[in-house]
């Protein structure tokens, strides 16, 4: 498929940030491995390498072509004399694409590790109970299709995209990162998960209390918040350039947002927990530092950098919070802390672009672009709107999609298998054989 070719330096400039992308998920894994107990460490691990892998691929066969990009065919319909673009129509399996450094080749190079990202995601809330093989199922109806679907309306110049120009709302729906696209698609779909799968044995005692499970590696989790900062700092300016049109010089702009978010955010938990608890606790704190990872992409490079310290602090306080909320009143055991982190902190990333956003205008000295208001009428209700079609469409359809595969094909080990531990029964071997492993002493049945 012919189109624009970027400049070398911005190409190249893509290229490089791209290539820092599986970072992030990376990080993500070992967050999650960390988390879980040890009797079910290498099955996360593996767990991760496997849907990473029937992502990407599923995404190669069907998930570009109902994506698209900006300029790319499409289906549209016409309302009020309008056209709304729903879904790309281009060829299966990158067919028609020249990859020579064009926008759409980035695009969809940049996309294919976003669906891999998305996927590793619900791991975390169905750790230590989802086989395997039930996790690459549903991963491919996540690459396949809600993935793909959300990321035209918003990346393709989808109809959340046209909110601006055929509604007056903005800039129209704006993610320059992919809170949306690949943080919350990922996040509601791991509360599905967590839902169908229902809590660990012995999580829950006879009067409703959760019992606490520890993970079983702290310092596992606070590398993953390492390797995640260094994939987030390619995948939001990598995303700024091809999804929001940011000039490469304003990337600087890019990386000290996503610092600032996820510093702020990570000392925000630690401060709570410290409160709340008499002390900073390691997961909820390196969750925390995600959770700012994770607000900061949609507004990355339009949101001033003493606005996103305060998106910061409060999606970290959310996800302190927003962890026990889902645990004690809804009863939902999530060990990764994935909804929170991806879904809640997610949320909150897109209203607060809707509310902080400044787009840069014309400028009449050297010393750069100015902050201006011009145009954001309407952009918190394009950002709502968004919000809506993720927790009102995107949530109900992976619900559905995963309950029917489910139906056929069980996503939840029997209780032996929750014994053992997801290594022994799933692998065959654990993943510290000279060492004793916790199983259940946690918890009480």
């Amino acid at each position: 498929m012919p189109g624009p070719v970027f400049p070398e330096v911005t190409s190249a400039l893509c290229i490089f940030c791209i290539l820092l992308v599986p970072l992030a998920g990376i990080g993500i894994s070992v967050v999650n491995t960390g988390l879980c107990r040890s009797h079910s460490a290498a099955h996360a691990m593996l767990s991760s390498l496997c849907v990473f892998s029937v992502a990407v691929g599923v995404y190669f066969i069907c998930g570009f072509a109902w994506q698209g990009y900006i300029g790319m065919a499409a289906h549209t319909i016409s309302v009020a004399g309008k056209p709304w673009s729903l879904l790309a129509a281009g060829p299966f399996f990158l067919r028609h694409l020249d990859f020579d450094g064009s926008p759409s080749s980035l695009a969809a190079w940049l996309s294919m590790l976003g669906a891999g990202l998305a996927a590793t995601i619900p791991l975390g809330s169905g750790a230590e109970r989802w086989r395997l093989s039930a996790s690459c199922a549903s991963t491919a109806l996540l690459a396949g299709c809600t993935y793909p679907l959300f990321a035209h309306w918003v990346w393709a110049g989808g109809w959340l995209a046209q909110l601006g120009a055929n509604y007056g709302l903005g800039h129209g729906f704006v993610d320059a990162g992919g809170t949306s696209s690949i943080q919350v698609v990922g996040g509601v779909t791991a509360l599905a998960i967590a839902w169908i799968l229902g809590p660990r044995r012995g999580k829950y005692g006879p009067d409703g209390m959760p019992a606490a499970i520890p993970g079983h590696n702290a310092v596992l989790i606070l590398l993953g918040c390492s390797l995640a900062y260094v994939g987030w700092l390619g995948l939001n300016t990598a995303g700024a350039i091809l999804f929001a049109g940011v000039a490469p010089g304003r990337t600087v702009l890019v990386a000290m947002n996503t610092t600032l978010a996820a510093a702020a955010a990570g000392l925000a938990a630690a401060l709570v927990t410290r409160l709340r608890f008499g002390r900073p606790d390691v997961s909820i704190t390196a969750n925390g530092w995600v959770g700012g990872l994770v607000a900061s992409s949609a507004g990355c490079a339009f949101v001033a950098p003493a606005a996103i310290v305060l998106i910061g602090l409060i999606a970290g306080t959310l996800v302190a919070f927003s962890v026990e909320w889902l645990e004690l009143r809804f009863g939902v055991d999530d060990p990764g802390g994935a909804i929170s982190v991806h879904g809640v902190a997610g949320v909150w990333g897109l209203l607060a672009f809707g509310i902080f956003a400044r787009f840069p205008g014309p400028v009449h000295n050297i010393s750069g672009a100015a902050w201006i208001a011009a145009g954001d009428t309407g952009q918190w209700l394009a950002q709502l709107t968004g919000i809506a079609t993720l927790l009102g469409f995107v949530l109900p359809l992976s619900y559905a999609l995963n309950a029917l595969l489910n139906a056929v094909w069980p996503y939840r080990l029997p209780p032996e298998g929750e014994r053992q531990g997801l290594d022994l029964y799933e692998l065959g071997a654990g993943a510290y054989p000279e060492f004793v492993t916790h199983t259940e002493e946690f918890t009480q049945h």
